[in-house]
């Protein structure tokens, strides 16, 4: 196979794997409205990237929060991680980010994001570990 071959097929691989992570994250709802993430447009496909490599493949998601000030972005991009890891965190390493722009505090929350420790103890809290689970769960989509 040649090199250009190679590369056509690579790109061709990463379209699907986006789609895929797009089908399965579209359907989170928001914890405060009925509407699905995909519905508020706070997920898009174009949002994701997926750098295939190997040493060490990453699925990059980025959020677009309903308002500058949402409370519940952190809850949000929580769901988005919690749901990938389920398919993919074994596989790739995930980032979550808001989208640069569109939140007060993005730094800080896209920080939180990728904090393992923040993370773990964050579904350790049986409040906030309900919550996310009734977001990512399908069986009333």
């Amino acid at each position: 196979m040649s090199v250009e071959n190679a590369m056509e097929q690579s790109l061709d691989e990463n379209e699907d794997l986006r789609g895929e992570i797009y089908d399965i994250i579209r359907t989170i709802r928001d914890p405060e409205k009925p509407q699905t993430l995909e519905e508020l447009e706070v997920i898009n496909e174009k949002d994701i990237s997926v750098t295939l490599n190997s040493k060490c493949s990453v699925i990059t998601i980025e959020l677009t929060p309903t308002v500058p000030h949402c409370s519940l972005a952190t809850v949000l991009g929580l769901c988005v991680r919690m749901k990938l890891e389920k398919y993919w965190g074994k596989k790739y390493k995930l980032d979550v980010f808001l989208k640069e722009g569109t939140h007060t505090s993005v730094h800080a929350v896209s920080r939180q994001l990728n904090d393992k420790e923040r993370i773990a103890a964050a579904m350790e809290n049986p409040e906030l570990r309900k919550m996310v689970e009734e977001c990512i769960n399908e069986e009333d989509s």
